[in-house]
């Protein structure tokens, strides 16, 4: 899959599963996912929505807190990941 369409895909992924209405067209793809600094507004609970609905979708295992917390710092680092994993 071509990053840009994966990094859509991803957002899309992420604001339909977070249910996030008023989410920003397009927020920056190194932008914090997780926390105060996120335009998306997530928590730890949203993190593991996100987990969920990649895991399902793209078919890979995301590990333990600490891989999981470096996975989801960013939809840059997540798509790093789908695409190491492929």
């Amino acid at each position: 899959m071509e990053r840009q369409k994966l990094e859509q895909e991803l957002k899309r992924l992420i604001i339909e599963a977070c249910n996030i209405p008023d989410a920003p067209e397009d927020f920056p793809s190194e932008a914090p996912l997780i926390g105060p600094e996120s335009p998306l507004d997530l928590d730890s609970l949203d993190a593991v929505e996100v987990v969920v609905v990649v895991q399902k979708h793209f078919g890979v295992r995301i590990g333990g807190e600490d891989s999981s917390r470096e996975v989801l710092a960013s939809v840059n680092t997540l798509a790093d990941y789908i695409e190491n994993s492929a």
